[in-house]
């Protein structure tokens, strides 16, 4: 029996929930070194994973197979496609950076005071969220999918409702009021999605007699299942509804602002880098492989409300006075480009859309970490409570320059390439569109430069005047993210290759080819 890969990659984090939670109180930093340690060990078994994929073998790797609730045909199914490699290792990555950079983010809020947090809690969290979100990338049984999908709201829920910002905690009960208003819109938003979802799940069981992805796939490919026009067509939209909250997709947003803004740096971060993609790469997974003719007949609809998703979340983001609010609405523009790559239906756009989960998380991460290191020395998320950081903490300014040119996909950055691949993609199929999807990077420069240039230039105010630079923990966080930033940029091939053959085949699912180009190139 072969060692079992995918569920040590999960159940690592998981375990590792537990021991941190039960570290005594009286030991807060050994709670933190033992989750860092962790978090490590599960990138080291992420990087395993990832060298041990085939981009060239079988469709689903490293697979796992065990009967589980066997009279109800529910098995404990796992297998990696690229796809879901590419966004594991992602996951494992950002999760150590999530964890230094928060290192004390959950200490006590005053010296000698009763007011304390459990800061065992708080890093036994942020690990069962990657528990969590990785065995969510790797499960191919539809049921256990979903219960992981539902799970990560838990570990969410408390890192939102209890964790804010520390410069926003001290006595103020309008703030607590404020946290768990955000934390409780983000759990009501997600669970009626699941909701949803859970209707859909039982009416695909009660349609094909198990819920394993690979079988009802193989099954609907060979002709020996077949599912009403009218059922596919509902049974996808359960589905994608439920994707589209935790995407999210407009009209479905409006929890993601007031989760990011009440959140501290590294749980924004574990927002929108990692268990938002949940939902694009389920769209991928489930809804294309699943119900290929009913995301055809649902792509017109869809692709008009990324669009709207690219521009209202543009312009959302440029009349923003709050930093947090900036990156929410920002982040709202860039998912709106991933939802478009995959329903452009051609080869660039999901090549692009699944680059660009990989690219978006590592650039919001870079950004959001060095705007929470900025705001945790002012005390403040106000843009119009800045000015002249450049001056007095350079290199501060130099990275927070980078992850905002990043940010609005700067030729060279990572970012760019998977933006230029999903416009060329829905370009080829959808002119209009993808005219129209480029002004959301014209707005992009527009909000990521003049936040620059309101909190870093100018005149230095006064209460910005004896502000630190980067301190050595904050600069290893910082750094890494920076030159990934930059490597991908120019050298994305690592992350296509692997990816690429699994967006062949998720093509293959809908029929769809690429468009034949207008004119034939010369021989």
């Amino acid at each position: 029996m072969s060692f079992p890969l995918l569920t040590a990659t999960a159940a690592l984090p998981a375990l590792g929930a537990v021991a941190t939670a039960a570290v005594p109180a009286a030991r807060r930093t050994a709670a933190k070194w033992l989750a860092l340690s962790v978090s490590l060990a599960t990138l080291a078994l992420g990087i395993v994973v990832l060298v041990r994929f085939d981009p060239g073998g079988d469709r689903y790797q490293l697979t796992e197979s065990h009967a589980w609730i066997a009279d109800f045909g529910v098995r404990y199914e796992l297998g990696v496609d690229g796809i879901a490699v590419a966004l594991i290792a992602l996951t494992a990555l950002l999760i150590p950076f999530v964890i230094l950079a928060g290192w004390h983010d959950a200490d006590p809020l005053e010296t000698g005071s009763k007011r304390w947090r459990p800061t065992q809690g708080f890093f036994a969290l942020i690990l069962a969220v990657e528990a969590m979100v990785i065995i969510s990338f790797e499960a191919t049984d539809v049921f256990l999918f979903y219960i992981f999908f539902e799970a990560m709201l838990i570990p969410m829920y408390f890192l939102i409702g209890g964790f804010g910002d520390r410069a926003h905690e001290h006595g103020d009960e309008a703030a607590a009021t404020q946290r768990s208003y955000a934390a409780v819109k983000f759990l009501l938003y997600n669970l009626v999605g699941g909701l949803i979802m859970l209707a859909a799940v039982i009416g695909l069981y009660v349609v094909a007699g198990n819920f394993s992805l690979t079988e009802i796939a193989q099954a609907r490919a060979n002709g020996s299942l077949h599912m009403a026009t009218n059922t596919e067509r509902w049974l996808f939209l359960g589905f994608f509804f439920a994707f589209a909250v935790k995407a999210p997709l407009w009209p479905l947003h409006t929890w993601l602002p007031n989760a990011m803004q009440e959140s501290t740096a590294p749980v924004a971060v574990l927002i929108t880098a990692v268990v938002d993609k949940v939902g694009t790469f389920a769209m991928l997974r489930f809804c294309l492989q699943l119900f290929p003719e009913a995301s055809k007949w649902a792509t017109p609809v869809i692709l008009v409300l990324a669009l709207i998703s690219i521009i209202y979340g543009a312009l959302l983001a440029v009349g923003q006075r709050d930093i947090k609010r900036l990156v929410a609405y920002a982040s709202i523009s860039h998912f709106g480009f991933i939802i478009l790559g995959i329903f452009a239906m051609t080869s660039q756009g999901q090549s692009g859309a699944t680059l660009y989960m990989v690219n978006h998380g590592i650039s919001t991460a870079a950004l959001m970490l060095v705007a929470g290191f900025l705001i945790s020395r002012r005390g403040s998320r106000l843009i119009a409570d800045y000015g002249g950081v450049q001056k007095v903490a350079p290199v501060l300014a130099g990275t927070f320059l980078i992850g905002s040119l990043a940010t609005l996909s700067l030729p060279g950055l990572a970012p760019f390439v998977s933006e230029f691949l999903v416009l060329v993609g829905t370009f080829t199929r959808y002119p209009a569109i993808g005219i129209i999807a480029t002004f959301g990077i014209v707005l992009a420069a527009l909000y990521t430069l003049v936040l620059y240039q309101r909190t870093m230039t100018g005149p230095v105010k006064p209460e910005v005047a004896a502000m630190p630079d980067l301190r050595p923990r904050e600069l290893l966080v910082v750094a890494p993210l920076i030159v990934l930033l930059i490597f991908l940029g120019v050298y994305p091939k690592p992350v296509t290759d692997i990816v690429n053959p699994s967006v062949k085949q998720t093509l293959s699912d809908v029929h769809k080819k690429d468009p034949k180009p207008s004119v034939e190139a010369a021989k």
